[in-house]
């Protein structure tokens, strides 16, 4: 007995003098950390210092290049806007169409002269018919709406032509809380910093500016140049000063759209697939005055070798004539007024900030004095 008490006790102690193996990896690991926590705030200050001046010095680098505050002009900026639709039509007027209408109306000025909210719903280098049509189904929709009409693309049946807004409408239907909440995140950060510009600072941008030479048949576009355009959060969308002061830039976006023209191989509509067009365009528009909403048409300017292409492509009596003939809508063709007409865009298609502003005013004047439109203010021109 004496023995097995001395043995017990003996291991009693041993146990008390030698904690186990993991008491003493614990032991351990806290004593290092207290013994290094001077070092670890140390660096990890160091490195939050190193992070705030490499991010301030980019965003000041860039803001002296000449780079401006934009929005990404993805499906979420697009849904934020569609949910607009539904104001008063004695209020607002919303906006569809390709990228013309974009840039051609200046929504500052709309709106200091009507009072009215300009909803902007055009998506950049697509056909409004399916935007079109969605507001015809819509119900709840009973506005007033301008249908801007670059021919190329409204009269295209190419799938990639109406991917985006078919993308941005799919956005707008399923979007959920938690990304609705990144919009609004992503938003105040864009308002505030540049270096956050997606569409023309992202990596997969400045990889797509690679130069990889076309192939017979295959046109590798490498995107426009940075200073195209620029978009406002009501996504309004206009052209740099550098590019409207230098040539070289401009000559690089007319190379963009002349390469564009030899990588389409679809033929103007025309016969039973423009007949199909009419009538799409028909029905959605008589939905629309049906429930006392107003339609319009509107043909903005282009300029140059562009247009001699559209004359030629897109005659005007198979075209612009037939769609209000067809639809009974009326229309405002930039070409039928002379202080509309004789417009010159820098790259042929776009208008300038100068001139949209006075394109602007004059669709406005057109629209009262001879459309009869109106207004929650008076005209004053």
């Amino acid at each position: 007995m004496n023995y097995k008490f001395r043995n017990i006790s003996l291991a009693h102690r041993t146990n008390l003098a030698f904690p186990p193996c993991s008491t003493l990896k614990k032991i351990t690991l806290i004593n290092l950390l207290k013994m290094n926590k001077p070092s670890l705030v140390k660096a990890a200050v160091l490195t939050l210092v190193l992070v705030v001046v490499s991010v301030a010095s980019w965003e000041l680098y860039l803001r002296n290049q000449g780079y401006e505050n934009t929005y990404y002009d993805d499906g979420a900026l697009w849904a934020h806007k569609r949910k607009m639709v539904y104001e008063p039509a004695d209020k607002a007027t919303v906006f569809v169409g390709s990228s013309r209408i974009k840039f051609d109306l200046d929504i500052d000025t709309w709106e200091n002269i009507t009072g009215d909210h300009a909803i902007q719903l055009a998506c950049v280098g697509s056909t409004p018919l399916p935007v079109l049509e969605q507001l015809a189904d819509d119900e709840k929709f009973k506005g007033k709406l301008v249908v801007d009409v670059t021919e190329g693309l409204f009269f295209s049946s190419a799938a990639q032509n109406a991917s985006r807004p078919l993308e941005n409408m799919k956005y707008f239907k399923e979007q959920t809380p938690a990304q609705l909440a990144s919009f609004h995140i992503n938003h105040f950060l864009e308002s505030k910093f540049v270096f956050l510009d997606k569409e023309w600072l992202s990596l997969g941008t400045q990889l797509n500016k690679l130069p990889v030479a076309d192939r017979p048949g295959v046109y590798n576009f490498h995107g426009f140049p940075s200073d195209f355009g620029r978009v406002k959060f009501n996504r309004q969308e206009y052209m740099t000063d550098r590019l409207t002061a230098d040539t070289n830039i401009q000559n690089q976006v007319k190379s963009i759209w002349n390469g564009f023209r030899k990588a389409s191989k679809d033929p103007p509509a025309s016969g039973p697939k423009l007949d199909s067009m009419m009538n799409r365009v028909k029905i959605a528009c008589d939905k629309i005055k049906a429930r006392g909403g107003q339609v319009l048409f509107v043909r903005t300017p282009s300029s140059g070798a562009f247009l001699m292409g559209e004359k030629m492509g897109f005659p005007r009596e198979k075209y612009w004539d037939r769609i209000l003939s067809v639809t009974g809508c009326p229309g405002i063709h930039f070409a039928d007024y002379p202080a509309t007409a004789n417009f010159i865009c820098p790259e042929f298609s776009h208008l300038s900030r100068p001139d949209a502003i006075v394109f602007t005013k004059n669709f406005i004047k057109i629209l009262t004095e001879e459309k009869g439109w109106k207004f929650q203010k008076p005209v004053q021109l």
